[in-house]
């Protein structure tokens, strides 16, 4: 598959293979950690990435082979004022809400180091896989701060409670094989194979009905959030929706005729 390399950020860097997008964040001096201003970038690349019909899945992994991301950048969070920290907070919660609430498939490719922010933007992707050498964790109570874009509501819903609780008030790490039992990550590959394992997911995905791929992220991600009654009748809502989607029939025509579905996004 041909890779188009897009470089138009300072502190991104940004691959297109086919309908899938690799989006690195490149800060190599300081362990790819999240800045303003980089959190802006990420911004502004998901905008133009949900709006580009031909990307369809986005996989977010960290520049070289030590760091994913390795925290908010400690400079920047060493001279806020409350109302400084409270504004970057909100910032940070919209940008990775952004991801969260994508219509499209988005993966973390954890290599390496994931702590404080990083390993925040990582439980705002749909799924995670990690290198076998990634460490994980919510370290920012050992500062005397707390998990600030979304940390605090993410994590518990992933792995549970308790386990959250005990894996921030600690500031305990994780390491990959323990991430994975625990279902904060959804497997562990080898560190070379981490890449083409994410693409791979991706265009297994992407195989599937567009529409219903869309509706199945809506559906989890918004129910997550919902009561289970609110959740059951938002499922109910999108199926029938699909239901008079022309891709619906195709796909079960498709099915029928033993042969590969065509599906139009429509």
């Amino acid at each position: 598959m041909t890779t188009t390399v897009i470089t138009p950020y300072k502190n991104l860097r940004v691959e297109s293979r086919g309908p899938v997008a690799v989006l690195s964040i490149h800060r190599p001096e300081v362990l790819n950690a999240l800045n303003r201003e980089t959190l802006a970038e990420i911004e502004d690349f998901a905008r133009r990435f949900l709006a580009d019909p031909e990307q369809q899945a986005l996989i977010v992994t960290g520049s070289g082979q030590k760091s994913f991301i390795s925290g908010a950048d400690i400079n920047e969070l060493a001279v806020l004022d409350p109302r400084g920290a409270e504004e970057i907070s909100r910032f940070g919660q919209r940008v990775l809400d952004r991801l969260e609430q994508a219509p499209k498939l988005v993966i973390a490719a954890i290599n390496g180091y994931a702590f404080g922010g990083g390993c925040e933007l990582a439980l705002a992707c749909h799924l995670r896989l990690a290198s076998d050498n990634a460490v994980m964790g919510l370290p920012e109570v050992s500062l005397g701060i707390i998990p600030g874009y979304g940390g605090t509501q993410r994590l518990p819903r992933l792995v549970g409670p308790a386990r959250a609780l005990e894996l921030m008030a600690s500031a305990r790490r994780v390491k990959a094989d323990e991430a994975e039992r625990i279902g904060l990550v959804n497997r562990v590959v080898p560190q070379d194979q981490l890449l083409p394992e994410a693409e791979k997911l991706a265009l297994a995905v992407l195989k599937n009905g567009p529409l219903a791929v869309a509706a199945v992220l809506e559906v989890v991600g918004r129910g997550m959030q919902m009561p289970l009654a609110d959740g059951l009748r938002l499922e109910s809502s999108l199926f029938g929706i699909l239901a008079a989607s022309e891709d619906m029939h195709e796909g079960l025509k498709a099915f029928l005729e033993k042969r590969v579905a065509q599906y139009r996004r429509r």
